[in-house]
Parts: structure tokens; C-alpha cells; sequence
């Protein structure tokens, strides 16, 4: 009695896994692996039936169970051997989503470094001279013979445009770098420094080995705007008196090392810092490099970027 009931409840569950299949079958376009198994569990449901019929007292021929055999281990076997076809479909479908994300990012950082570079422009070509002119105008008055109280205005008035001149070169400057574009990575992050040393009391060092090379356009832009966010996040949150900055190239490969004195964090804690952790990740991702980072608190930060530079660099645009 126990046997008849084990076999309806095989019977019952391989009818199931078939109907799951037949699905699988649908939504992976047919792939033949699930038409195997699907076949198989089907031979499998009829050899229960077969057996379920052979316990209730009918006499069935030897061969019966033999070709059900046959037939069950020839479909599973197949399929099981087939199914390293799925396993591949599944990485190629993962490697055109990755390829296509980053196509994407890179898309979207390029858009935005266009951007900015026309903003800068226009600032620089169009309000800058407006504001010299008006500079100029009021130095030619001041010239002239004006009561202490007039020329009291006119200086404040100079003052504050030669503060609005500061400031939008400044802009100017932090929307497109002039020195990265025509002098490299190396001078447009030294450039950074010097400016951000001038109004911080935190000693920045930055050694590096390269001279006069230049890289891609993403390379530099990206690497750029990563020393700057680490730098004005240390400046800003971490406390710190002391940063350390090497930029280095060995063959084609490009390497940052940062680090700083300050008051640390939890690297899986953090998920917004100005640009954010995983917004620096995912550039450098973008660019098929690494992104390494350590902190603790009252122990500072590291971070470590790689990069490749080389024409063997995989980026697709």
C-alpha cells in the first residue's frame, strides 16, 4: 500500500517539475536543455505509472522498463551536458550588461565634463571681461578729484568687483581645469594643491614620477577629479594635518596612493561623502581600474587607485 502511495506522490511531483520546465522552455526561447529535461521527466512520470500498474497486479513485458530506462538517461544525460550552454548565455548576458553600464557612465561623464568645459568658457570669455571693463571704469574715476566719501565708495565698489573677479576664475577654474587640459594630470593636480594649500593650514606633500606625459582625456579628467574630491573631503571632515599624495606610472599602468593623519571612518559606513565612495568607485570602474580604500577610526585613510593608460586599455565608448 505504502508503494502505490510513494508512486503517486513521485507521479505528482515529476508532473510538476515538467510543468516547470515547460516554462523554462518558454522563457529562455526554447533552449534545448529544458526540452531534454522536460522529455526526460515525462519518461520518468510514465516508468512510475508503468511501476504503479506492475504493483497493482498487471503483468508488464521486461522491455517496458527497459526502453523507459534508455530513454530516461539518454534525455538527462544530454541535458546535463548541455547545460554548460546556459551557463555560458548567462556570463555573455552579464558581460553586455557590464559593457553597457559602462558605456553608459562613460556617456554620462563625458556630458558632463562638456558641460562644464562650455560653462567655464562662457564665464571666462563672457562675464570676465565685463567685469574688468567695469574695473577699469572705476579706476578712471577714481582718478579723478571726487570728495573722500565718493572715492570711500568707489574703492568699496572695486573691492568688490575685483572679489567677484577672484571668485569667477576660480569657478572658472573648478569647472575646467586650464592647466589639466594644456599641461597634464601631474601640473593640473600640483595646480589643485597650490591653491588649496594657499587657504588651508594642512600640509599637503604630492610626489610623482611623471613629467610632461599625457593620457586620454577620461584618464586625466577622472583621476583629477578623484584627487580632488579625496583632497577637499580630508580638508573638510577628517581633521586631519597631513596629507600624502603619490601619483606614479610603471609601464601602462597608472597608480594613485592617498592617505591622510585624520580622524577616519568606517569605509562600509560611508555612503555619501561630497561624491561619494561609490560614486569614485564607479568611475574608476568606468575606466576598468581599482578602487582601494581603509580606514579606522583615530587612524586615518588609505586609498589606492589603478588604472591601465596603455591602447590595450579595455574602455568602449
Amino acid at each position: 500500500m505504502w508503494i502505490k502511495i510513494l508512486l503517486i506522490v513521485a507521479i505528482a511531483i515529476q508532473m510538476v517539475a515538467m510543468v516547470f520546465a515547460v516554462r523554462l522552455i518558454r522563457t529562455t526561447k526554447y533552449n534545448s536543455i529544458w526540452i531534454l529535461f522536460v522529455i526526460g521527466f515525462t519518461l520518468l512520470s510514465v516508468e512510475r505509472i508503468v511501476q504503479l500498474m506492475r504493483a497493482s497486479g498487471q503483468a508488464l513485458p521486461y522491455e517496458v522498463f527497459v526502453w523507459l530506462g534508455l530513454g530516461i538517461s539518454i534525455s538527462m544525460s544530454i541535458g546535463v551536458m548541455y547545460a554548460h550552454k546556459l551557463f555560458r548565455y548567462i556570463a555573455r548576458l552579464n558581460r553586455q550588461r557590464q559593457l553597457l553600464n559602462k558605456r553608459i557612465l562613460t556617456a554620462v561623464l563625458r556630458t558632463e565634463e562638456k558641460s562644464r568645459s562650455h560653462f567655464s568658457k562662457e564665464l571666462h570669455d563672457g562675464l570676465g571681461p565685463l567685469l574688468s571693463s567695469a574695473k577699469m571704469s572705476l579706476s578712471a574715476i577714481r582718478r579723478e578729484n571726487l570728495p573722500a566719501d565718493q572715492q570711500e565708495i568707489i574703492g568699496n565698489t572695486t573691492y568688490v568687483i575685483e572679489e567677484a573677479i577672484r571668485s569667477l576664475r576660480e569657478i572658472s577654474n573648478n569647472l575646467s581645469p586650464q592647466v589639466l587640459n594644456d599641461f597634464g594630470l601631474a601640473r593640473g593636480i600640483q595646480n589643485f594643491i597650490n591653491r588649496s594649500s594657499s587657504v588651508d593650514e594642512v600640509k599637503i606633500r604630492f610626489t610623482t614620477n611623471l613629467r610632461a606625459e599625457r593620457f586620454d582625456t577620461d584618464v586625466e579628467v577622472i583621476m583629477y577629479r578623484i584627487v580632488c574630491e579625496l583632497i577637499n573631503n580630508s580638508l573638510k571632515h577628517s581633521g586631519c594635518s597631513e596629507i600624502n599624495l603619490s601619483l606614479s606610472k610603471s609601464g601602462n599602468l597608472l597608480s594613485l596612493d592617498y592617505s591622510d593623519n585624520g580622524k577616519g571612518f568606517d569605509p562600509e559606513a560611508m555612503t555619501d561623502c561630497g561624491m561619494g565612495l561609490s560614486n569614485i568607485a564607479s568611475r574608476i570602474n568606468s575606466l576598468n581600474g581599482t578602487f582601494d580604500i581603509a580606514s579606522a577610526k583615530g587612524r586615518g585613510m588609505r586609498a589606492k587607485v589603478q588604472v591601465k593608460t596603455g591602447p590595450d586599455r579595455e574602455v568602449k565608448s
